[in-house]
């Protein structure tokens, strides 16, 4: 699913990354992994995580080790135990540089310590859960802009907040409003028909909406400098720069 790989950082072009072999030195790091969903133990596996793992929205991230006990099943069902416990750690997984390690194209990521990093594998509990949370979301917004087919995210500058909606067909929807505004109001532009584009191989990507001469551009960064804002609002005009504002992520 295309929203949790853009949720949990390494997938959101996870199609152009190429596999390359697993490095020997790392094949004790996947059998250990393996080993720790073999066996079942849940608390061991509990401090093998690093937190948050991030689910896709809106199902809330697991925070903290009594979290992941807890919600264990709802992310490693048994498809998904059955995948990790099969897998051969030199055919299997895949060390893919600055990434991590990967099992099975992207289904789970690793850090090279061990650390479980993101799953990319959606259960059917985490499915129902997540259609469930979509619907109560769709009724706190404005009848205008409740319908689409998944939430992708919303941003707040220090004059807007701005919805982004996935409507199908990987067509975007953007809505805005005063800083002040709530979404349950109207709001004050909608565009449709806006795009998603990949910026580089770490993540990075942006989505693009026009209304004749201007064109909106919402900059989403995964991996970039230091204290850089973990997005961006620019609008231009004919091709000039009429504004340009940070933004903060608020979901997901």
């Amino acid at each position: 699913m295309k929203k949790l790989l853009l949720a949990v950082l390494f997938i959101s072009n996870i199609g152009s990354i190429q596999s390359q072999t697993l490095d020997k030195k790392y094949l004790p790091v996947v059998t250990n992994f393996i080993a720790s969903i073999k066996s079942g133990s849940i608390e061991k596996l509990s401090n093998k995580i690093k937190y948050p793992l991030n689910r896709v929205y809106p199902i809330p991230p697991i925070k903290n080790k009594q979290e992941f006990v807890k919600r264990y099943k709802e992310v490693f069902d048994d498809d998904l135990v059955k995948k990790i416990i099969r897998s051969k750690p030199s055919s299997d997984w895949d060390d893919v540089g600055w990434r991590g390690i990967m099992l099975l194209n992207g289904e789970l990521w690793l850090d090279t310590d061990g650390k479980l990093l993101a799953v990319n594998h959606q259960s059917k509990l985490e499915a129902k859960e997540q259609t469930r949370l979509i619907n109560v979301e769709k009724s706190k917004l404005h009848p205008s802009i409740s319908n689409f087919m998944q939430p992708v995210l919303v941003l707040e500058t220090a004059q807007y907040r701005i919805r982004i909606d996935d409507v199908g067909n990987n067509n975007y929807r953007y809505a805005s409003w005063p800083i002040k505004s709530k979404m349950s109001d109207k709001p004050k532009l909608v565009l449709n028909n806006g795009k998603w584009t990949p910026d580089g191989s770490g993540g990075n990507h942006n989505y693009q909406f026009k209304s004749g001469d201007y064109l909106y551009t919402c900059f989403i960064t995964v991996l970039g400098e230091a204290g850089a804002p973990p997005a961006l609002l620019e609008i231009s005009k004919a091709g000039k720069q009429v504004l340009s504002q940070p933004a903060k992520k608020m979901i997901p």
